[in-house]
């Protein structure tokens, strides 16, 4: 079976490597000094710091390996193909809610870089979903739990950033 791909942007890409050269280089040497710290307390089956330390180890190794296949399965968003007229990949979108009349903005990114509190949605978000491939002017409805809304796409810049 095929891994899955990681759809990032440049930006993305580094992010993640940084991420995994300060996991492979700092986290693990801390880690291992903390284990190597509570076994010289003594008996480590009711050692609490021990515990913590190696459950802190799992989850710094589990986050190497999924990084590491985000990395092997990555896809580079070609910052130019971004821009014209057509919401893809890496399009940073302006939103008119037509019920309210907000304006929202929004970059459409890959799952493994969105932040909705930055404005990144994923492209399998249900907006990201809904406006991928259209135009300026055009109406998008979006199912929602509460209903549906209806978005205007009033802007598309081709920055990624």
């Amino acid at each position: 079976m095929a891994e899955k791909e990681t759809i990032l942007t440049i930006d993305g890409l580094k992010k993640i490597e940084q991420e995994l050269e300060h996991l492979k280089g700092v986290k693990r040497r801390e880690v291992a000094e903390r284990i190597k710290q509570a076994i010289e307390f003594g008996d480590i089956s009711e050692n609490s710091e021990y515990e913590d330390a190696k459950n802190e180890q799992a989850f710094i190794e589990g986050r190497i390996l999924e990084m590491e296949k985000m990395l092997r399965n990555a896809k580079i968003i070609d910052e130019g193909e971004v821009g014209g007229d057509t919401v893809i990949l890496g399009s940073t979108v302006t939103l008119n809610d037509i019920e309210y009349g907000d304006e929202e903005t929004y970059t459409i990114v890959g799952s493994a870089e969105a932040d909705p509190k930055q404005n990144r949605i994923s492209n399998v978000s249900p907006v990201g979903e809904a406006i991928l491939g259209k135009k300026v002017g055009s109406i998008v409805e979006v199912n929602v739990p509460a209903g549906i809304l209806k978005y205007k796409i009033v802007g598309i810049k081709g920055n990624s950033n």
